[in-house]
């Protein structure tokens, strides 16, 4: 049997009728099966105050769909619940999670999750992420004229990066980009179709990446200082579009004026911002002495840093800067040492302050790897999701001879097939949820990562295919500013090379189409924003999906490879995308659709139904 003929659930409109219910209310939420499958009855077990209870659904037969529907009720800020589907009488039992189908009694952490807390803005679930690494995007003439200071080395914009990280001088090489130069270059992020610009730190910081801050009382003069960042802000303003700043809640710099205060003097206020023993020694960010940690169990730090609107991340979401919301660096950290952990209450407090100045801000957490709980709804909205996102895609379509270092393993990247790939994926979409996946970023690559075009060979054919999934999976694309014309780079350091705006000739300008057709086809079909994600057909070289919305279902077919044509039981498709020359609208057959063989790496998108 087809995939689709698999029972079904997940947390899209076409199955649970509220994402975000009031406590004491109850949600509808529905499975779907095959009129084909003897199912007997299917349960809906939740779990109230972690007491497991059992409610009845019942079924409705359309054509050789069977539609099962029940009652959740939202008895507790976060509802658990899993679905019992028995045959044969009893003695055939599954369970359904939102890790897929399991056929044994298993823990409740990958269960489904329906959340009373209000869920992350439309204008964030609906857009394209633009990041720029502000010293490598682009200088206006004002860069000319700024003095430097003692520890930057000054760079030509056509230097070679130097990226090792033993090197001394990698995090000091200065190129000189400014917010200016992002402001004179917003015509490019509107062609690449991205509508929500986020920029790495832009406070003073003795590095290229600024995020050992000085300050944060204002922005770096390097950059154009805070008028600079005013003038970004409105700029992205005027064109409808959102602006995200990124601060680093978990550490300082060594020379931040908290903590130079500090070491000067034991009896100084912000000595209890940091973890300080009685010798001087002190806790940093994994045995960077130059970032240290901050100790948010001090309630004195918390409000200078993420409570109140005088606090770092209240004062910058108001005018003249008026940010739409944050991206937390290092939030998996933020608040944790050892038996502290008060993480949760910062991510809280960090939503609350930016809920009150700002009517729908967007906070995302960094976390590079399980978020399972940092995510239930009423602190980061998301995260950058690495784990269920980059990695499977990275794992899939990675060429085995490139030079491209791993993200936080001794070992390459492996190369695994798709049926490995699609697991991953249903493990962190069954860890995270339903709505924290789809608010959380799909990237290929950022400026901690080797690029993506680098990691599949240099291969552009397969650099699409990767696009193609980062627009149509559930969640936010988030496109690290050089990606959509090939830039490339073996690790983070070096894929921060700056943009060729004078070298036009080298730029992938198919790929950069290919961005801007997927972002405008996202933007035009609510399945691809909204819908739910059901598999379709997966072989070693081919992952096939469906993205179901009441208003219209999408089919995309993704292969890293020369693949054979394959039968689905579903409707005639219009041809909306390719990500290489070729593709035509699919005829329904007796047994459903034919999806023509492939010669090679590519990605269509069929929307089904509308042949």
């Amino acid at each position: 049997m087809s995939l689709l003929h698999d029972p079904h659930h997940d947390g899209s409109p076409l199955y649970v009728s509220d994402e975000a219910p009031e406590l004491g209310t109850s949600a509808t939420v529905r499975v779907r099966t095959s009129a084909d499958d003897p199912i007997d009855a299917v349960w809906l077990r939740t779990t109230y105050d972690a007491e497991p209870v059992y409610h009845p659904m019942t079924s409705t037969t359309t054509g050789d769909i069977v539609w099962w529907e029940g009652e959740l009720p939202v008895h507790n800020p976060v509802t658990h619940y899993r679905f019992l589907i028995v045959r044969s009488g009893g003695e055939e039992q599954e369970w359904l999670t939102g890790a897929g189908l399991v056929g044994h009694d298993l823990p409740d952490a990958a269960d489904f999750r329906l959340t009373a807390h209000a869920p992350a803005p439309d204008w964030g679930r609906d857009g394209v992420v633009y990041q720029v690494f502000p010293d490598r995007f682009a200088r206006s003439a004002a860069a000319d004229l700024r003095e430097l200071p003692d520890w930057a080395l000054p760079a030509e914009w056509d230097d070679e990066v130097v990226f090792e990280g033993s090197d001394p001088r990698t995090p000091m090489q200065l190129y000189g980009g400014d917010l200016d130069g992002i402001t004179e270059h917003l015509d490019h992020v509107a062609a690449v179709g991205a509508d929500i610009v986020y920029t790495t730190p832009v406070f003073p910081g003795e590095s290229n990446h600024r995020y050992n801050a000085t300050t944060f009382t204002e922005v770096d003069p390097l950059l154009g200082g805070s008028e600079a960042y005013a003038r970004l802000s409105a700029a992205v303003h005027e064109r409808g579009w959102r602006i995200l700043g990124d601060l680093t809640t978990n550490h300082t710099g060594d020379t931040h004026e908290w903590f130079l205060s500090a070491v000067d003097d034991p009896r100084d206020p912000h000595r209890s911002f940091y973890y300080f023993e009685d010798d001087g020694t002190y806790a940093d960010w994994m045995g960077h002495g130059t970032l240290p940690k901050i100790n948010h169990a001090n309630l004195d730090v918390r409000h200078a840093m993420v409570d109140g609107p005088d606090s770092v991340v209240g004062r910058w979401l108001q005018k003249p800067y008026a940010v739409d919301g944050w991206r937390i660096d290092v939030a998996n950290m933020t608040g944790r040492l050892g038996a502290i952990d008060v993480a949760h209450e910062v991510a809280r407090t960090v939503r609350a302050t930016a809920a009150a100045l700002h009517e729908d801000p967007w906070v995302i957490g960094e976390h590079n790897h399980d978020a399972t709980g940092d995510v239930d709804g009423d602190g980061w909205h998301g995260t950058m999701n690495y784990s269920g996102f980059s990695w499977p895609v990275w794992s899939w379509l990675r060429d085995p001879a490139s030079p491209a270092r791993p993200f936080g393993r001794p070992v390459p990247v492996p190369r695994r097939g798709g049926p490995a790939v699609v697991e991953t994926f249903r493990a962190w979409q069954g860890a995270l949820g339903w709505r924290a996946t789809a608010s959380s970023w799909n990237i290929l690559g950022s400026h901690d990562s080797a690029r993506i075009r680098t990691l599949v060979g240099g291969d552009a054919a397969v650099h699409r295919v990767a696009a193609g999934m980062q627009f149509t999976m559930p969640g936010v694309p988030m496109v690290f500013a050089g990606d959509e014309i090939g830039l490339e780079g073996v690790n983070g350091e070096d894929a921060r090379r700056p943009m060729p705006w004078h070298r036009r000739e080298e730029w992938d300008e198919q790929t950069l189409a290919t961005y801007a057709d997927l972002a405008r086809l996202r933007r035009e079909h609510p399945a691809l924003r909204r819908g739910g994600l059901r598999w379709a057909h997966v072989d070693a070289d081919t992952i096939a999906y469906l993205r179901e919305h009441p208003d219209q279902t999408v089919l995309v077919v993704a292969r890293r490879a020369v693949g054979d044509a394959f039968t689905l039981p579903a409707a005639s498709g219009r041809h909306l995308f390719a990500s290489e020359p070729g593709g035509a609208d699919l005829a329904a057959g007796p047994d459903g659709v034919e999806v023509p063989a492939s010669p090679g790496s590519r990605l269509d998108i069929w929307e089904i139904g509308a042949g």
